[in-house]
């Protein structure tokens, strides 16, 4: 660490594991205190489960719905790209019981539902630009194992999978942190043979998954016909096999076709975790339409596991931190399961790294 920032603080080399929401929020709060960062993402592109997926007839919103703003430094995070965010109609939520039938018109709020145009991943890919044109995201990048850094045993290196059965190790990082999944944390310290000083109160993190329908009906959009089935666009429901259902054609900034995601319960997706795709689709589609009364049969229909999807029990704190280690972790698990408790957690877990 020979080089210094402004602050005459020595400048860091943090290498970040994951790039979702947290990981890119702890990534652009280092940056702009003048640290160098890596950030070491398993797939694709940046987003994590503020994802999107395409198809033939729309995209969908697979993981995180929309978010809400109610601490300052997210809504002066979000001003920085003003034209993604688009305020969502759907604020008056139906409340259903497991027939179907509305217990509840409206559910009132004062927050605001937001959401990403075109797609919820919009919002951190938009964050995440910067770091990618600086070279400083590596993608399809696994990293399996954490250990010191050979040739510098006061720094961490890495070892990772990489795309075709390769592996890398990149070197010479002050400070490791992770902005995974708990259990994908957890597995990991294991892996690494890490042992963090808070130990006890990780392993009491609870997360559940969740499965995840997609389904599309084009023919819906004939002359006279304004909406398939009901006239609400979101709800939440008591169906033992869903909690949630959303019009994505609803939101804005999307197309026009008549397209939904259905998210399954927590104890459902818990018992059915390892069903196959096939098997939880059709359940799931069953299930769509005794809520909806749905009964055409959609044109496109496909289903998403997320195995790490609602925190039932958060950590109790925003992030978890061992300055002695050098090692620490952050996500929406850390408070909640809300969008914006990841970018919070992200955002702390940063700061006091520093």
């Amino acid at each position: 660490m020979t080089k210094t920032n402004t602050t005459t603080k020595p400048v860091q080399n943090f290498a970040i594991i994951g790039a979702g929401m947290a990981g890119i929020a702890c990534a652009r709060t280092l940056v702009q205190a003048g640290h160098r960062v890596t950030v070491f993402e398993k797939s694709k592109g940046a987003s994590g489960r503020i994802s999107t997926r395409s198809s033939a007839f729309g995209t969908f919103d697979h993981g995180a719905q929309y978010f809400t703003v109610r601490d300052a430094r997210f809504a002066q995070a979000l001003a920085t790209t003003p034209n993604i965010c688009k305020p969502w109609s759907a604020n008056a939520v139906r409340v259903l019981d497991a027939m179907g039938r509305v217990l509840e018109a409206a559910r009132h709020t004062e927050d605001k539902h937001w959401v990403a145009t075109p797609g919820m991943n919009a919002l951190v890919k938009a964050w995440a630009q910067p770091l990618a044109q600086n070279d400083s995201i590596h993608f399809e990048s696994k990293v399996f194992k954490i250990e010191r850094d050979t040739l510098h045993p006061t720094l961490w290196q890495l070892h990772s999978e990489e795309p075709e059965g390769a592996q890398s190790v990149f070197s010479g990082f002050d400070q490791v942190l992770l902005a995974i999944p708990s259990d994908q944390a957890i597995d990991l310290l294991r892996n690494s043979k890490i042992k963090m000083e808070n130990a006890a109160a990780l392993q009491k993190v609870q997360v559940a998954p969740c499965w995840t329908l997609m389904v599309a009906f084009p023919n819906a959009a004939q002359p006279g016909l304004i909406t398939l089935g009901p006239q609400w666009n979101a709800a939440r429901s008591v169906h033992h096999r869903v909690a949630w259902l959303a019009r994505e054609s609803s939101k804005p900034g999307r197309g026009h076709v008549e397209r939904w995601t259905v998210q399954a319960s927590a104890a459902w997706s818990q018992e059915h975790l390892e069903d196959s795709p096939e098997r939880a689709q059709a359940k799931l589609l069953k299930a769509f339409s005794e809520i909806t009364g749905i009964r055409a049969t959609p044109a496109h229909a496909e289903v998403h596991r997320w195995r790490y999807a609602k925190t039932l029990q958060p950590l109790g704190a925003s992030h978890m931190l061992s300055k002695k280690q050098g090692i620490g972790l952050c996500g929406d698990w850390c408070l909640g399961h809300r969008v914006e408790d990841a970018f919070i957690s992200g955002v702390e877990l940063a700061l006091a790294a520093l």
